[in-house]
């Protein structure tokens, strides 16, 4: 039976138990039936919910150790066992306690296994990228086969729209590919005869043809999939602290529980009933129920004022993790950068300049075109018409305007015209600046200069600030050169650069730095889905692709790097305040089990296992109050 169903069935039998512990005291209502109506409930209970738990304890038991369901085992039982006693010999029964015990512990499973599934998916989106058929020449014919029916050597044809089959090598034709969904890169790479191009990528303008290199298992889509599903897999199951608790602390009650009732029996001349009532109260005073409650219900109140800020917190095994971070290692392009190309400075006469320019690029299809055309349109310019309209590969474009010769390119093209020494300095320093700078001329002279790059997010540098004031040491990491990603780390405070890095050792560059300590990975796109799950803590940026949100850990929803220094925040308040239930779940154990014991027995405190029970409670009651005060947390404050 399922974890659903199995809880499912322990929630509805309880029920009616906890409607009797609510109304007896005010009105004396009680069941049908009584004792024997809660027996049957309880049995039922034992049955079908608490039977695992015996299994997986008894199971550890055999490899001589303790887990959590060791105690969910020893408590119910004994609580239904000692019940079954009580019953017969006309004392007070707890069969509520077995039952709330189950019940407590399984919602607390259902809501983990909840959160986990969100990640399973992952690897099916992954593979969903890949175009499903390819256009193939055979015998002279193109014809449409399915991807699996495609062989290295063959040629194939993508029309503009079309994705990209498998990885391979342009033969003819000429035209600008998105490989954002795999590169991260924002702007479309142009490509021509003798280019590499990647499979599952979007040719956008023109007709290509290529050879097939790599199909299969070989493609980089293939290879990114595979170095996913290897990084989660090589994830270790973190010891979760209530299995490590439970390991010294079972057999600890249980010895307490024995020496309790030898002593009372023996030593004191006690009856066994009494004695046996002494010993039943140390295992009900340490039945834990509150030690279920502890992690789902911190994690319930963290993750739902987490979504208030755009967080989403995916399981505690990342709270655990964010606790002791060292490093945060960004991708660039559309993390730390807004992943649009804009203009950012114009040389000369501003609107001459920029309506010369965006006149003529209103007829290219050059990515940068694009971000001069907005420009223009920002600021209200009328395009002119152009004749003669060329395009310059890998240089640019020339056209006549209102009767004059005018063109718009880069340093290849700009070195058949004139060029003053100013304007060939300020291109340097916007150069310098990692700017891609476009020469605009008119009649054989340079007569201006823009100035285009992928800007900063406006928060990066306060959000990467405030992860230095958590004492975190901030990298970032791209397929970038050296030194563009360079000029943007200085502009927003990134400590270290590794750039030139390849989508496929994106991961290997995290375990590197994982050999100095944990680390957290930002990033949004497929590129990152391997380093994101190879990080001990990976956050996903909700503007990203599905792969990238599922991989990580921890997705912020609103697209904001503020969200980064927030979620690691909130995620080690989260984590210390389930650390501080887990203290409540055993301070009244702590407290409890001399008395239950009997060790101030000469002084009138007892306890018996209706007082037991009733602690319990109360350690239920702490631990839940604790976990809603965390949701009363400033969350200005989570910076």
């Amino acid at each position: 039976m399922s974890l659903k169903w199995r809880f499912g069935v322990s929630l509805i039998l309880s029920l009616p138990m906890v409607l009797e512990m609510v109304l007896h005291p005010l009105i004396h209502w009680m069941l049908p039936g009584g004792n024997w109506t809660m027996l049957g409930l309880t049995t039922i209970i034992m049955i079908i919910s608490a039977r695992p738990f015996a299994q997986s304890a008894w199971a550890a038991f055999k490899k001589h150790h303790a887990n959590m369901d060791t105690l969910v085992a020893v408590g119910t039982t004994t609580a239904y066992v000692y019940s079954i006693y009580a019953m017969l010999t006309h004392q007070a029964v707890f069969f509520e306690s077995a039952a709330l015990v189950t019940t407590f512990v399984l919602l607390g499973q259902v809501l983990e296994e909840r959160m986990r599934s969100r990640a399973s998916t992952a690897l099916e989106k992954l593979m969903d990228l890949q175009a499903q058929t390819a256009t193939v020449q055979r015998a002279d014919q193109w014809v449409e086969l399915p991807l699996n029916e495609v062989q290295v050597g063959d040629l194939i044809q993508v029309k503009p729209g079309a994705k990209i089959a498998v990885d391979g090598k342009v033969l003819t034709g000429e035209s600008t590919v998105d490989e954002a969904m795999v590169t991260g890169e924002s702007m479309p790479a142009l490509k021509k005869p003798g280019d590499q191009v990647i499979g599952a990528t979007i040719n956008t303008t023109g007709t290509l043809t290529f050879q097939a290199q790599k199909v299969g298992d070989q493609t980089m889509l293939a290879q990114i999939v595979e170095l996913v599903r290897k990084a989660q897999n090589s994830h270790a199951p973190i010891q979760k602290l209530t299995d490590q608790v439970s390991n010294f602390f079972v057999p600890i009650v249980l010895i307490i529980a024995i020496i309790t009732y030898l002593i009372w029996y023996l030593g004191l001349n006690a009856s066994s009933a009494q004695a046996l009532i002494f010993a039943v109260s140390v295992v009900v005073i340490a039945c834990p129920c509150a030690l279920g409650l502890a992690t789902p219900t911190a994690l319930m109140v963290g993750t739902g004022l987490g979504a208030k800020l755009g967080i989403l917190i995916k399981n505690g095994e990342v709270l655990e993790a964010a606790n002791d971070l060292q490093t945060v290692v960004f991708d660039k392009t559309g993390t730390i950068t807004q992943g649009q190309p804009t203009v950012t400075d114009i040389v000369g006469d501003s609107a001459q300049v920029l309506q010369i320019a965006a006149s003529l690029e209103k007829l290219s299809e050059h990515p940068l075109a694009q971000a001069i055309l907005q420009a223009a349109q920002q600021q209200h310019l009328s395009l002119a018409a152009v004749t003669n309209f060329q395009t310059h590969t890998g240089q640019g474009v020339t056209a006549d305007l209102a009767g004059s010769a005018t063109f718009v390119g880069n340093h290849r093209l700009a070195a058949n015209y004139s060029i003053s020494d100013q304007l060939q300095q300020q291109a340097q320093v916007l150069e310098a600046a990692a700017k891609t700078v476009i020469f605009v001329g008119q009649e054989q002279q340079v007569i201006g200069l823009i100035a285009i790059q992928d800007q900063p997010k406006s928060e990066a540098a306060a959000a990467i600030s405030a992860l230095k004031k958590q004492g975190l040491q901030t990298v970032m990491l791209t397929g970038d050169n050296q030194v563009v990603a360079q000029a943007i780390a200085h502009q927003v405070g990134i400590d270290q650069v590794i750039a030139g890095v390849l989508p496929t050792t994106k991961a290997q560059q995290v375990q590197h730095l994982q050999q100095q300590g944990k680390v957290a990975f930002v990033g949004d796109g497929i590129n990152d889905a391997p380093a994101l799950s190879a990080a001990d803590v990976g956050i996903a940026m909700g503007s990203g692709t599905d792969i990238a949100i599922e991989a990580g850990g921890i997705v912020l929803t609103k697209n904001d790097l503020w969200g980064v220094p927030q979620a690691l925040a909130l995620s080690r308040k989260t984590f210390q305040r389930i650390k501080l239930n887990l203290f409540w779940a055993f301070i009244y154990n702590i407290l409890g089990i001399p008395i239950a014991a009997g060790v101030f027995a000469g002084f009138g405190w007892t306890l018996s296992p209706e007082l037991a029970g009733l602690a319990m409670a109360f350690s239920s009651l702490s631990v839940v109050t604790s976990s809603v005060l965390l949701g009363r947390t400033k969350l200005e404050k989570l910076t």
